[in-house]
């Protein structure tokens, strides 16, 4: 019965969950995006803004102990605008005997980002570069129950805060899902197209040098459309575990790299 039951979920998931993004959803998650960048902007000019891991010092020690927290915002659930959800979570990873420098370098080599944060990043590519202000493409693969891939491109700028800080905010561009990918018969869908997994996604990276290593925190934010209620039992936890797992993977494989590279 329990087999049926779930045969006959991602069925109907199949046929109800293509949509299209509209105008509407768009909308309001610009109007998210404006307000929480009128939020971030003192924590992007003051070199000294605390950090978010020193929102407590439990939170704190947990992460100068190796964990990597991450939490979601709005007192933890994604938001409901019309037609879609709005994902926002941030999380923290202290690298001991990283540099500021070397973290930064190897955050803004995106032509290795499929190296590094495989397998999510299947290809990447550094389109176009001028100073602090790149251009990039990054393939993403999306697997939980089905695996959906994903061409996406970002607007992406960095810059120093004082001697010992430097940051980042990533803006995506493009989204289109790739159909039958790998084989003969790939195809790039219209963005807005597919299942939805990803409409929209923006990072705002914090890179700080103290206390004999690096502190690594990233916000991230994302637009995916809503669940129909015939299968939200069974898609619910797929849309909502998503973005957290790939915030702790991208901070936990930065960790890796830098681990690496402080032993050389």
């Amino acid at each position: 019965m329990k087999l049926l039951r779930l045969w006959l979920a991602l069925v109907l998931c199949s046929a109800a969950w293509s949509a299209e993004l509209s105008g509407k959803t768009l909308a309001a998650f610009k109007n998210y995006m404006t307000r929480t960048e009128q939020e971030l902007k003192p924590r992007f000019s003051d070199p000294n803004a605390p950090l978010w891991g020193e929102a407590s010092s439990a939170l704190f020690a947990r992460i100068k102990d190796g964990e990597i927290p991450v939490e979601e915002l709005n007192g933890g659930h994604s938001i409901d605008v019309p037609g879609g959800l709005v994902h926002d979570w941030i999380g923290g990873v202290f690298i001991p005997g990283a540099r500021l420098q070397d973290t930064v370098k190897l955050l803004q080599d995106y032509n290795r980002h499929a190296q590094i944060y495989q397998p999510e990043v299947m290809a990447s590519k550094l389109i176009r570069r001028d100073g602090d202000h790149f251009l990039t493409f990054l393939k993403l693969k999306k697997k939980k129950v089905i695996t959906v891939v994903l061409n996406t491109e970002y607007d992406i700028r960095w810059r120093s805060v004082g001697p010992r800080r430097a940051v980042c905010r990533s803006l995506s561009t493009k989204i289109a899902e790739v159909e039958n990918p790998d084989t003969p018969n790939q195809r790039e869908k219209a963005p807005g197209e597919g299942h939805g997994f990803l409409w929209r996604f923006n990072a705002y990276w914090w890179v700080t040098e103290r206390d004999g290593g690096v502190y690594v925190e990233c916000r991230a934010i994302s637009l995916t459309r809503s669940v129909p209620r015939a299968v939200a039992w069974l898609i619910n936890p797929i849309v909502n575990d998503l973005p957290r797992e790939s915030l702790v993977s991208t901070l936990e494989k930065t960790r890796g790299a830098l681990t690496v590279k402080a032993r050389q």
